[in-house]
């Protein structure tokens, strides 16, 4: 609750009319593929249909976005499932990559057996959505440590499907601590599954002195990053993580010291992958103007605003 109400007072300052305040800004030479957007409710009169997605993606450059389903219920109040993904692409296949989502603590669907989904099942049941065209398995967002056996069945699942998972980590959903311990032993386990991380105690632990409570709310601006964070480490040691840049998580992240924001995108050009966390009618995202501001490299910019998803969801297979 505590992060979704920062999320709010971030997000609601920024509604109005998509284009403003982007007036006579250069246009880029390459269209995003966005790793993370909704559809549906997610605030009472926000509604976000696929129509005011599509506007809004036409409205900022974005050439393709993944819709990802919230179906747990520490996400949302308003559940967002993988139906409304597929459906979102099948009306719009050439603009929509869709998600899965299952919560691994939701009955098995199987009438001949009663209790939470098994491997097998969630195998089966991610090989159809797999099928039906989803491309990636996420926002995974469940309210248990990141390493609880449930969550480890869904990352197993996953690999063995081979679909990637974007995760939500802070101090309710996807639980961890300062070092992201958890974190690591998935990554140690799941060695061949790509784990793309979002969220404010992912994107916390940037800074080396990421503390627990820093998992719940987003850093001042400017807040300066202290050496050694836990990013850093897990990105050198497992290349199976990425970062999703998306939601107020990610762009405080780089906007909350410049230099060293400027320089991690630099140094994680091959892991980083933008993002907006589309929710509602009308957002605004500081993203856009964030990374404009930065002169990066055009093989950087390629890789981050599309050329990394297009690797990492397999677009072109």
């Amino acid at each position: 609750m505590r992060t979704t109400l920062c999320l709010l007072a971030i997000l609601l300052p920024l509604f109005g009319n998509a284009d403003d305040g982007r007036a006579g800004k250069p246009k880029r030479k390459f269209k995003y593929i966005d790793i993370h957007t909704h559809v549906g409710r997610y605030y009472w009169e926000k509604e976000l249909t696929v129509e005011g997605l599509i506007k809004l993606m036409d409205q900022n450059g974005i050439e393709k976005a993944c819709v990802l389903p919230l179906v747990s219920p520490e996400s949302c109040l308003f559940p967002q499932t993988t139906d409304d993904a597929l459906a979102a692409y099948k009306k719009y296949p050439e603009r929509i990559i869709p998600f899965c989502s299952v919560d691994p603590r939701a009955n098995s669907g199987n009438p001949k057996r009663f209790g939470r989904i098994d491997l097998p099942g969630l195998v089966s049941l991610l090989t159809r959505y797999k099928k039906m065209g989803a491309k990636g398995f996420g926002e995974h967002q469940v309210g248990l440590p990141f390493d609880h056996p449930l969550m480890m069945t869904v990352y197993e699942a996953c690999e063995k499907v081979d679909l990637p998972i974007l995760f939500h980590l802070d101090d309710i959903r996807g639980i961890d601590t300062p070092g992201l311990p958890r974190l690591e032993n998935a990554l140690k386990a799941y060695p061949k599954l790509r784990f793309i991380g979002h969220a404010a105690g992912f994107w916390a632990s940037i800074s080396g002195d990421a503390r627990f409570e820093d998992f719940s709310r987003y850093p001042k601006i400017p807040t300066p990053v202290a050496p050694k964070g836990a990013l850093d480490r897990l990105l050198a040691r497992y290349p199976n993580l990425y970062c999703d840049l998306s939601e107020p998580g990610g762009y405080c992240a780089i906007a909350r010291d410049r230099k060293f924001g400027r320089a991690f995108l630099l140094r994680w050009a091959d892991r980083c992958l933008f993002g907006t966390d589309y929710l509602m009618a009308d957002q605004q995202i500081p993203q856009f103007e964030l990374l404009d501001s930065l002169d990066l490299p055009e093989d950087v910019q390629q890789k981050i605003y599309r050329g990394n998803a297009i690797r990492v969801l397999k677009l072109n297979n």
